[in-house]
């Protein structure tokens, strides 16, 4: 089985291109497997969260980090569980 990573994308993203352009800065962490896995996961996410075209996302850097250095609590209580037990 293979160990699930946690990536941290840095970028931008175009917000109200129609009227008022403004290219907002994000910070996203996601757990994946493949850094690919990651990306897509981020274009899905924006594209529902803020209806942001995937043209209009910029991605600076991706760095992969150690589970116990995320910000994102979600994600960092997600790593951390050792087993799941469903009834």
């Amino acid at each position: 089985m293979s160990e699930i990573k946690v990536f941290r994308i840095y970028g931008y993203m175009l917000i109200g291109h129609d009227s008022v352009p403004e290219w907002r800065k994000f910070v996203k962490e996601i757990r994946a497997l493949k850094l690919e896995h990651a990306l897509e996961k981020l274009y899905s996410e924006l594209g529902s969260k803020h209806k942001v075209k995937r043209a209009h996302i910029k991605i600076l850097k991706v760095e992969e980090i150690p589970p116990d250095q995320a910000i994102d609590r979600y994600v960092r209580d997600l790593s951390s569980l050792t087993k799941m037990v469903i009834e």
